[in-house]
């Protein structure tokens, strides 16, 4: 049980808050952002402290940290957020909903964020900095590395590994064994049969025809 200081004043930052408030043992006593993204003195009702004086209130070891961003700039932002604080002493929790089928052995991160409804089988690892949104089945034995982001109800079939800032868009499917390689865009209902490269942008055929060479690697 801790007080936690939540990073993020968008959407993420604000169902953070309300997922942590009914669903865990931790208190939400603040809100941080840049000095600069600062619009009012308070959000969901918890008072909002600008990051570069985060300090004078909340000193490292007095409070948990949740970054809530979303995965811009695939999942940079929020990996340069959360390095950010973890440079100046801070500690993270992670939170898994009650309502999460989560197998008791499996290996989770700091700073990583799970919601209602995913299915989370035996041997599964999951990093550092990782969301996994509604819904989805994350197979036995994959690994998710750190700073990625799984939109809703995608299927990772067993053994798979799924590299570090990588976005997975909603009913994405991927085969058994396969390798994601880091810094990949899975597009919102792809398959994903084959290993991939680095950087990766992978889609449904017919969608976006100009990145037809990029979604070929896995398919």
């Amino acid at each position: 049980m801790s007080d936690v200081v939540i990073f993020g004043t968008g959407d993420f930052g604000r169902i953070a808050h309300l997922y942590l408030e009914a669903d865990s043992p931790h208190t939400v006593v603040a809100f941080t952002v840049h000095a600069d993204y600062v619009r009012s003195k308070e959000f969901n009702g918890v008072p909002i402290i600008p990051f570069e004086r985060l300090e004078e209130h909340y000193p490292a070891g007095s409070i948990s940290m949740l970054v809530a961003a979303g995965f811009s700039r695939v999942n940079r932002l929020r990996s340069e957020i959360y390095e950010d604080c973890k440079r100046r002493g801070y500690d993270f929790i992670s939170y898994v909903s009650s309502h999460a089928l989560f197998w008791p052995d499996v290996a989770i991160g700091e700073n990583s964020f799970v919601f209602e409804a995913n299915v989370v089988q035996p041997g599964v690892t999951i990093g550092n900095n990782v969301v996994l949104w509604s819904g989805n089945h994350i197979g036995h034995d994959a690994i998710i590395e750190d700073h990625c982001f799984i939109a809703s109800h995608a299927v990772v079939s067993g053994n798979v590994s799924i590299g570090h800032h990588s976005f997975v868009g909603v009913n994405a499917t991927f085969r058994d064994g396969i390798t994601v390689g880091p810094s990949c865009i899975i597009g919102a209902g792809a398959l994903v049969m084959r290993d991939t490269d680095e950087g990766a942008v992978l889609s449904v055929p017919g969608t976006k025809p100009h990145e037809k060479k990029s979604w070929e690697i896995g398919f």
